[in-house]
């Protein structure tokens, strides 16, 4: 008996992409996460520092979503990354998904995750914006302009078309001004403007996406104009002061917040400056006099918690990024695939 896959390059991804509701896609996860209807284990992190001394690290993210009419969906995620790639013009981070049949539990298809992980986080930032965001703003601002951002910067155009501005700021001028090009040959109704500086970018706009690769914060609640809202997806942009005094916090899962201290906020947990509400043994960082979680994004989205949008002060969604969102979106992806007959079918043996 032979063993058959099919399989997905970014091409056929992309392809597939387009006939998918990635934002109504990412909710519904969302939405079933906060329910209780997914499965999200501990994810499997191997770091090493490579010959140039950069540093590097593989994730291995399970996870199960339920559905409604079916088995539950059943994947694994594994993303790559080594900080010195975009000064070699490669992509920081590179991977591969599955998902496993229900019955044989065998890989049903495989697909190139690099495209399909950015897709998921800027569609996280989408629903968060449109939830959390301010009531009215037409500009975003860009720390970090590798491929991520440029995933980012797509979506966010389709899915607020009334975007005019865009404000780009990366450690590589040359990155911003490719960037910058691509966004103008693009979308030529958005004005696009390179920043010199961090904080000259932070306050252009009222809507600032962190897209970086830094390992260390540099960035002050003192830079966040009242009104801001941050989606800070990179790993340390934000200093500790920027979550203790933010109008609202949230997460996508808690439980990978206090369990991750490589990021800022689970270090701040494990410190109890920053308090959750998860059931007892599942986190660490019990501190009373700690600042509390606002919640989750799923449960903003299920009427679990009110939604905070920013007025006063600053509001910060800061996903981790769950398996269980690329689960997802996979699974959206390979019902595509199937309709459209698209991908190539591999032999295993």
């Amino acid at each position: 008996m032979s063993e058959q896959l099919l399989f997905l390059d970014r091409e056929a991804v992309l392809t597939c992409l387009a006939h998918v509701d990635v934002c109504a896609e990412t909710a519904r996860v969302l939405r079933r996460h906060a329910e209780g209807r997914v499965a999200l284990p501990p994810e499997g992190y191997l770091p090493w520092t490579n010959g140039e001394g950069a540093y590097c690290r593989s994730l291995a993210m399970l996870g199960a979503v339920e559905d409604d009419d079916g088995p539950p969906l059943r994947g694994i995620k594994i993303i790559n990354a080594a900080t010195s790639n975009p000064s070699h013009g490669r992509e920081r981070a590179a991977g591969l998904a599955m998902l496993f049949d229900p019955d044989t539990a065998r890989p049903r298809v495989l697909a190139e995750a690099g495209w399909l992980s950015a897709t998921r986080t800027a569609a996280y930032t989408m629903v968060s914006l449109r939830h959390l965001g301010p009531e009215q703003w037409d500009a975003a601002t860009f720390i970090g302009c590798g491929m991520l951002a440029r995933v980012h910067v797509g979506l966010l155009v389709a899915t607020f078309p009334r975007t005019t501005r865009v404000h780009l700021h990366d450690t590589d001028p040359r990155r911003a001004e490719d960037l910058a090009g691509w966004i103008r040959e693009r979308h030529p109704h958005v004005t696009v403007r390179v920043e010199p500086g961090a904080r000259q970018a932070v306050a252009a706009a009222p809507v600032v996406v962190t897209t970086t690769t830094a390992d260390r914060g540099y960035l002050p609640a003192a830079w966040l104009t009242p009104g801001t809202f941050v989606a800070h997806v990179s790993l340390a942009d934000l200093l500790p002061d920027a979550f203790l005094t933010a109008q609202a916090v949230f997460v996508d899962d808690v439980a990978l917040v206090a369990d991750n201290p490589r990021r800022v906020l689970g270090r701040m947990m494990r410190e109890g400056q920053i308090t959750d509400s998860v059931p007892k043994g599942r986190a660490h960082g019990h501190d009373p006099t700690g600042r509390p979680l606002d919640g989750t994004l799923g449960q903003v989205l299920i009427g679990e918690r009110p939604a905070v949008r920013p007025t006063g002060s600053h509001v910060i969604s800061n996903p981790f990024g769950m398996a269980v969102l690329d689960v997802g979106l996979l699974g959206a992806v390979y019902e595509a695939a199937v309709r459209r007959g698209l991908g190539r079918t591999l032999t295993l043996y």
